[in-house]
């Protein structure tokens, strides 16, 4: 009888739980049998395994073969696991040493001639398994993702046989020390939008105290272009940021390292579903709100977004996370993102234009607008309109002010809140809006009499606070006054028409 015993990861959400490999050869009919709960790429490792190990010119053992992927019950999916497996059939019939096994972790799929291919997830195995104190040994190519863990020991292998030999100690592989060839961060640049000051203004206040934003104008107005330029606004991403959003990329493979740093900007188009925006399936995998962690979550044509799905955002709205329940399984995913929407005044877009040409009805205006229930509009802190760019902008050969210039008030006032909280504005709890939020006698007259004339809710009073202390940190004002909380008042006033916003 043989008995070895591996360890690799299994992704369950964002956690990369550990996951034994134990292989037993015994007596008996030959059989091959993978037991632990896998699903069916990892029961297919069976013949990958097989090939590959015959291929490479080592001995399958003609016996009766158990692989036990603990813990059993925990889903066991895709083929990372043919490498630990493979290996532990090696070790069990003593085609290689079992003394070094249990320093490494190991993933990796097999091709039929031994070689490893890449595996989604490896940033995110490794971000979670650096404190075990195991090196890990992972296909060449996604050496450099997994090395973006500080203190991470990675061992990139390009074939099994290279994987054996380390472990017998014939050909040692050297630890991957590369640096990510990391390309300057390019954004749109928000010198290239014409005219919209007071929109440009309003999204400075946003990306300063990490606001959410609905956009309401016509076609043309440059809804679009205003939501693919905020990202440029934004401050730099801290390392812990860049690795938490870097790894939950990873999770479905769409990671690139050249874009280390670069904040996420997800555009789903209104036909996705609830599924496509918060994440699912029977093993759940994230959704655009977690892919856009850290960064913007763009939602063009609001209204046209089926109801339940935007009903899903009102959670990770306020919560930041999503937790996705399965019957046998549950999975949870961080959700930290700007939200930036935008929508049409009317079915046909041109309410208010200058030209006269919007013939909808009040009742068909009403419908429209009402596809965004009051709760989620609600939770939404600035809801600004974005007019007809002026002839006089749209002809002006002068360019507005570029991003570069805008996030340098921006990355100072997000410092102002790191000192102060140690987060930003839009993340205060009730508690700690009170704290730092807290008007002086005038602003607090004032708000008094908003609170009185809007019918603003609770919600909507916090955010309104939030907002003016956003508004006075761009200025550097220690206090919140009358004029910051007259402004923030402003970014409220879709609530304000009660006869279409009901």
């Amino acid at each position: 009888m043989g008995l070895s015993v591996l360890y690799s990861r299994a992704l369950s959400g964002m956690e990369a739980e550990l996951v034994t490999v134990e292989v037993h050869l015994a007596g008996g009919l030959p059989s091959f049998t993978i037991v632990g709960l896998p699903e069916t790429e990892v029961k297919e490792s069976r013949e990958r395994v097989r090939a590959a190990l015959q291929n490479c010119q080592f001995d399958f053992p003609v016996r009766r073969i158990t692989v036990n992927l603990a813990p059993a019950d925990l889903p066991k999916e895709s083929a990372r696991y043919d490498l630990p497996i493979a290996l532990g059939i090696l070790a069990a019939s003593g085609q290689i040493p079992q003394g070094r096994l249990a320093g490494y972790e190991y993933a990796g799929e097999l091709a039929l001639t031994g070689e490893l291919r890449p595996i989604r997830g490896a940033l995110a195995m490794t971000y979670r398994a650096a404190g075990s104190g195991r090196a890990f040994i992972l296909p060449q190519m996604n050496a450099p993702e997994a090395a973006l863990v500080e203190g991470a020991r990675v061992y990139p292998a390009k074939t099994l046989l290279e994987v054996a030999a380390h472990l017998s100690g014939r050909q040692v592989i050297a630890p991957y020390a590369g640096k990510p060839q990391v390309a300057a961060l390019q954004y749109p640049d928000m010198s290239e939008v014409k005219g919209q000051e007071e929109v440009k203004r309003a999204l400075e206040i946003a990306a300063a105290g990490g606001h959410s934003v609905l956009m309401m104008g016509p076609p043309g107005a440059g809804k679009s272009m205003l939501a693919a330029r905020f990202p440029g606004i934004l401050p730099e991403m801290t390392d812990d940021e860049a690795l938490e959003s870097a790894a939950m990329q990873s999770l479905d493979g769409s990671f690139d390292v050249s874009r280390w740093k670069m904040r996420p900007y997800r555009a789903p188009h209104h036909s996705a579903s609830s599924v496509a925006l918060v994440g699912g399936g029977s093993n759940p995998r994230p959704g655009e709100i977690s892919m856009a962690l850290h960064g913007v979550l763009f939602l063009d044509e609001l209204p046209e977004f089926e109801r339940g799905v935007l009903e899903a955002l009102r959670e990770p709205l306020e919560s930041g996370r999503i937790t996705i329940s399965r019957a046998a399984h549950r999975a949870d995913f961080p959700a930290k993102f700007q939200l930036i929407a935008a929508m049409n005044p009317c079915p046909c877009g041109y309410l208010g234009h200058y030209s006269g040409k919007c013939h909808c009805t009040p009742d068909q205006i009403a419908h429209y607008r009402n596809r965004i229930s009051g709760p989620l509009l609600d939770r939404i802190d600035m809801q600004i309109e974005v007019p007809q760019v002026r002839e006089d902008d749209l002809l002006s050969k002068t360019q507005g002010e570029a991003s570069a210039s805008i996030r340098k008030r921006v990355e100072a006032a997000r410092v102002r809140q790191i000192v102060r909280q140690n987060k930003c504005n839009a993340q205060l709890t009730v508690n700690e809006t009170e704290e730092f939020c807290t008007p002086d006698a005038e602003g607090e007259a004032l708000l008094k009499l908003a609170i009185a004339r809007l019918d603003l809710s609770a919600r909507g009073y916090q955010r309104v606070l939030r907002l003016a202390r956003s508004i006075a940190d761009l200025e550097d004002s220690k206090t919140v006054e009358r004029r910051h909380i007259a402004e923030a008042v402003q970014y409220r006033r879709m609530d304000m028409n009660k006869d279409v916003w009901k």
